[in-house]
C-alpha cells in the first residue's frame, strides 16, 4: 500500500473545517451591518459599518502577513491550533461589546487569527498532499470557504435581527474544531519520495527523501522572498492575488446593491449572492482537477481571462430570469477559483520551507485588495455610477491579474546552493 493511502482523511476535513471559519466570516459582518445600522444598536450607522469591516479585514491581513509565517518556523499544527482558538475567544467577545469602537477591536483581534488559519491551512494540505495533486487538494480545501459563507448567509435568514446570535454560533463552532485540531491534526508527516527532476520541461529526475516539510531546520521569513529567484515572482502573485480578493469581496459585498442600481428587485440580488457562491464552490472542484492535469498557470490565466469576460457580460441587463442566475453562477464559476488557483499555484512555485511563507503574503496583500474592492465599489455607489461602472472596474481588475500572472515561469529555477522547487507535477507544462 502507498504512503497515500495510508495517510489519515482527518487532515483533509480538519483544514476544509478551518476553511469554512473564515468563510463564515467572509459574509458574517454583511449579513448583521443592515440591522445594526437601522437598530443604532451600540452606537452603529453608517460610518461605524465602514470603520467595523476595514477594520476587520485589516486584522486579517496582519494575520496573513505576520502569522501566518510563523507555521514555517514552529509547525503547521501549534500555528492552526492557537489560531482557531484565539478567533473563537474575540468572535464570542464581539456579543459583549458596549459600543462601535470596542466593536471594531474585537473583530480586529479576531481577524488576526483567522488572517493566519487560511495560508496555513493550505499549505499543511499542500504538505500532505500527494504528488501531483496540489490544485485539487488547494480547491477542494477552499470549497469549505464558500460553503461557510453560504451557511452563513442562511443562518442570518433565520436569526437575524438577533445579530449577537450570529457571533455565538461562529465562536462556539471554532471551540468544537479546536480539540479535533489537537487530537487528530499530526503535527509532521513522514519524509515523502519527491523528484527534483522534474519542471518546466516535464522531464523525471532522480527521487529523493525530503524531510517533513512542516519541521524545517531553516527559519523562513520575507527576508527569503526578497532573494533571488523569488522577487519578481512574489511581485506579481501579490499583484493577482490584490486582485482577486477584490473581486471576492468587492462581489460579495455589493452584488445585491449594483443590481438594484440596475433595476433588479432587492430579492433578487440576494439570491443572486446566494448563487455565486454556489457557482464558485463548483468551480474550485473543476478548476482543481483541470490544473492538475492542464498545469496551473494554463488554468488560472484561463479562468481570470473568463472572469473578465462574464464580469463584462453582467455590465448588460438580462431580462430573462433564469438566464441571469445562469450568467451569475458561471461568473461564480471562474471568477472565486481564481483567486484559489492563484493560492494553489504559490504551493508549487515556493519550496516547503518557503510555502507558508509565500501564501501568507499572497494572502496578506490580497486582504488590502478586499478592503479595496468593497471601498471602490461603495465609491461608485455613492457617486451614482455603480451600474455599469462596477462590473467594469471588476472586469478590468481581473484583466491586470492574468498581465501580472503571464511573467510568472511554469516553475522557479533555484539559485544556486539552494533546495530546488519540487511542487510541480511530471504532467504539467
Amino acid at each position: 500500500m502507498t504512503p497515500a493511502q495510508h495517510r489519515s482523511k482527518w487532515p483533509v476535513w480538519l483544514c476544509w473545517l478551518a476553511m469554512v471559519l473564515d468563510g463564515f466570516d467572509l459574509v458574517v459582518l454583511g449579513t448583521v451591518i443592515p440591522t445594526l445600522i437601522k437598530t443604532q444598536d451600540l452606537g452603529f450607522d453608517a460610518v461605524g459599518a465602514t470603520y467595523a469591516a476595514t477594520i476587520s479585514l485589516v486584522g486579517v491581513g496582519i494575520g496573513a502577513l505576520f502569522i501566518a509565517p510563523l507555521s514555517d518556523r514552529f509547525g503547521r499544527r501549534r500555528l492552526l491550533v492557537a489560531c482557531v482558538l484565539w478567533f473563537s475567544i474575540f468572535t464570542i467577545a464581539v456579543v459583549f461589546a458596549p459600543n462601535v469602537a470596542v466593536f471594531g477591536i474585537f473583530r480586529l483581534l479576531a481577524g488576526l487569527g483567522l488572517g493566519a488559519c487560511l495560508p496555513a491551512a493550505l499549505a499543511y494540505m499542500n504538505d500532505y498532499a500527494p504528488a501531483g495533486t496540489a490544485g485539487k487538494s488547494t480547491t477542494r480545501t477552499m470549497t469549505g470557504y464558500h460553503v461557510g459563507a453560504v451557511a452563513t448567509a442562511f443562518l442570518a435568514i433565520l436569526v437575524v435581527p438577533d445579530w449577537r446570535i450570529m457571533f455565538v454560533v461562529g465562536g462556539l463552532a471554532g471551540f468544537a474544531l479546536v480539540p479535533f485540531l489537537w487530537f487528530k491534526l499530526p503535527e509532521t508527516l513522514p519524509a515523502v519520495t519527491v523528484d527534483v527532476g522534474a519542471g518546466a520541461s516535464g522531464t523525471t529526475g532522480k527521487a529523493v527523501e525530503e524531510p517533513a516539510p512542516t519541521a524545517p531546520a531553516a527559519r523562513a521569513s520575507f527576508r527569503d522572498l526578497a532573494r533571488k529567484p523569488y522577487p519578481l515572482v512574489a511581485l506579481a502573485i501579490a499583484v493577482a492575488s490584490f486582485m482577486g480578493l477584490l473581486l471576492v469581496y468587492g462581489l460579495n459585498t455589493w452584488l445585491p446593491q449594483l443590481m438594484a442600481a440596475a433595476g433588479y428587485t432587492v430579492s433578487t440580488g440576494l439570491v443572486l449572492l446566494l448563487v455565486l457562491n454556489v457557482g464558485a464552490v463548483v468551480g474550485l472542484v473543476v478548476a482543481g482537477i483541470l490544473a492538475d492535469k492542464h498545469g496551473t498557470k494554463k488554468i488560472v490565466l484561463l479562468w481570470f481571462g473568463l472572469s473578465a469576460v462574464l464580469l463584462a457580460i453582467l455590465s448588460v441587463k438580462i431580462q430573462s430570469e433564469l438566464l441571469l442566475n445562469a450568467a451569475v453562477f458561471v461568473t461564480g464559476v471562474f471568477v472565486f477559483s481564481s483567486q484559489v488557483l492563484v493560492y494553489a499555484w504559490v504551493s508549487q512555485l515556493f519550496p516547503a520551507r518557503l510555502r507558508a511563507t509565500a501564501l501568507g503574503f499572497a494572502a496578506g496583500v490580497g486582504r488590502f485588495g478586499a478592503i479595496m474592492g468593497p471601498a471602490v465599489t461603495g465609491t461608485l455607489v455613492a457617486a451614482g455610477i455603480a451600474y455599469p461602472w462596477g462590473f467594469y472596474v471588476f472586469a478590468a481588475a481581473a484583466v491586470i491579474a492574468v498581465v501580472a500572472l503571464v511573467t510568472v515561469p511554469h516553475a522557479i529555477a533555484p539559485a544556486p546552493g539552494r533546495e530546488p522547487v519540487v511542487g510541480q507535477s511530471p504532467n504539467q507544462p
